[in-house]
């Protein structure tokens, strides 16, 4: 029972889009929180000791989930644009990966969980493979701390020696995650939570892979490989590999899946698993492959939106909204899919659904954030519906996922907190992590 009265903020009078089939979507309506929780959404509420924040002339919808960010290389933006996938490997992982620093790791962390409150994201799966050393680790952490965005700290593996961890690898996951969950996120109902960012049997060998998922399991937190990047990655039939194994279960994330067959996205949605797109790279960065939406849908797999890397693409989820919008439907239209047959129209309100409910639920925080639903976080945005390259609007979902922008987004509140507020930050973070980014960059890149 609370020995305190609960802090009340009351959101007055928006067009609120809750994201829940079962709230729908209102105008003049309020969002009551308490505490850190969604209390109430109608209109009308009252409120008696609340702050109050005036959502007249805005969209009022839950924080956007990014479902897999490799947020330690923010500082180094737009680096591998002109590049594909082979080279950016080279560059990030090969080149400039041993060495980034702890400080580097921290300045890169700082700026992209930043970027992503700004854009609107309250929720971040840190995928964070640079593990040089537990040093790395604890300054990625204290990195999305600071920040104040929800997160889920993948930890992944040493850019060191980096041969011996990615091909065909015999080393075992290091066990500093263990470190990690006993001192440092040991709550799964904190804002800063533990997953393992794992290297699966592409880069690992089945049998360490299999030791990885049950130290995972051990510990009890979820797991996240990328599967199917490539034509290369696709032909070892990693998911297949696993599903012969009995390794397949509802906690885990698969990351692009561009080139993994039929029969794995089969196997992928009998296990529970979930996968993690990100439209904008998976059709841009060259050796990837298509953005499998078509497949995701045809075999009904949960799946969520991120946006990867800065060094190739935005740091908003806006942006992988629209990508993946225009490139599924002109797959469909152009009858490029196998599936175009039994796939309907693919709408805005399902786009925005994969930003919000899907990533949750691929996350697996489904029950914590992803729709403005009385009992959840209080996540929540706040997007200018009269600015111009949005008003008039006929339909707030539509607007969003088709003209918004991170310059739209005016207020965000994260776990009840509010991080951005008329279109700035609150307090002085911003001006830090620039700082911190610029000296990182000129380290990194010898300039």
């Amino acid at each position: 029972m609370a020995d305190h009265a609960p802090r009340r903020t009351l959101i007055t009078n928006g067009w609120v889009v809750t994201g829940d089939p079962a709230l729908g979507t209102t105008t003049g309506c309020d969002v009551l929180i308490e505490d850190n929780l969604i209390a109430a959404v109608g209109p009308g509420l009252g409120h008696d000791g609340a702050e109050v924040i005036d959502a007249t002339g805005m969209i009022v919808l839950p924080g956007l989930v990014d479902t897999h960010k490799h947020t330690w290389q923010s500082a180094v933006r737009h680096r591998c644009t002109g590049l594909d996938l082979r080279s950016y490997f080279g560059e990030m992982f090969g080149r400039l990966g041993p060495r980034y620093r702890p400080e580097d790791v921290y300045a890169g962390t700082l700026l992209g969980a930043l970027s992503a409150i700004d854009a609107g994201t309250t929720t971040l799966m840190d995928w964070s493979h640079v593990q040089n050393s537990p040093e790395h680790s604890d300054q990625a952490i204290a990195a999305l701390r600071d920040a104040g965005i929800r997160a889920v700290f993948g930890h992944g593996w040493p850019l060191v020696d980096l041969p011996a961890w990615i091909d065909r690898s015999e080393r075992p996951h290091t066990d500093d995650v263990r470190r990690i969950r006993r001192d440092l996120l040991p709550d799964d109902g904190a804002l800063v939570t533990l997953q393992l960012a794992a290297r699966g049997p592409e880069l690992s060998t089945l049998d360490v892979t299999g030791r990885d998922l049950g130290m995972a399991r051990d510990l009890g937190i979820r797991t996240s490989i990328h599967m199917g990047c490539g034509p290369e990655y696709g032909a070892v039939g990693a998911i297949a590999q696993l599903d012969r194994a009995g390794l397949l279960g509802p906690d885990l994330t698969f990351v692009h899946c561009s080139e993994s067959s039929d029969d794995e996205f089969a196997m992928i949605a009998a296990s529970g698993a979930s996968v993690a797109l990100a439209p904008q790279h998976e059709q841009g960065l060259p050796g990837i492959g298509h953005t499998p939406i078509d497949r995701v849908r045809a075999f009904g797999v949960t799946a969520g939106l991120s946006s990867d890397t800065e060094t190739f693409g935005a740091a908003d989820l806006f942006t992988q909204l629209r990508v993946g919008l225009a490139a599924h439907r002109n797959q469909l239209a152009e009858g490029r899919s196998r599936f175009a047959d039994r796939l309907s129209p693919f709408g805005v309100h399902e786009a925005f659904a994969m930003a919000t409910r899907g990533g949750a639920a691929a996350l697996g925080l489904g029950a914590q954030v992803g729709s403005l639903t009385p009992g959840k976080r209080a996540d929540v945005v706040l997007v200018r519906a009269t600015d111009v390259n949005l008003f008039p609007v006929t339909d707030p979902v539509a607007a969003l996922v088709s003209s918004a922008h991170p310059g739209n987004v005016d207020t965000v509140l994260i776990d009840g907190v509010v991080r951005k507020r008329a279109g700035s930050f609150v307090g002085d973070g911003l001006d830090r992590a620039r700082e911190l980014a610029l000296v990182s960059h000129h380290h990194l890149l010898g300039s």
